[in-house]
């Protein structure tokens, strides 16, 4: 199945300028294989979305199809065909 992430601009340069990728995910494929093979082809993007145990990271919003994943299953949520994963560091400052 394939699905689509969206990239906030402040990550585009972690990720070759890309705004969308497209991954081909096995059927019921997780949030989390999502982003492992985003990993495997961006490892400098990975070091911004997920920590040195690999959980995601705190102040990084990951939405799939615009519902916040924290309040589905997490990394553990289950992509459906076609997917939309928005992911979108939070900003703080003044």
């Amino acid at each position: 199945m394939r699905v689509v992430v969206v990239l906030s601009g402040v990550l585009r340069p972690s990720a070759d300028g890309a705004a969308r990728l497209e991954v081909d995910a096995a059927d019921g494929a997780t949030l989390d294989a999502v982003l492992d093979q985003l990993a495997a082809r961006h490892p400098a993007l990975d070091r911004r979305l997920r920590d040195e145990r690999g959980d995601l990271r705190r102040y990084v919003n990951f939405y799939l199809d615009g519902e916040e994943c924290r309040r589905l299953d997490g990394a553990a949520t289950r992509l459906a065909e076609g997917a939309e994963i928005q992911i979108i560091p939070s900003v703080a400052g003044g």
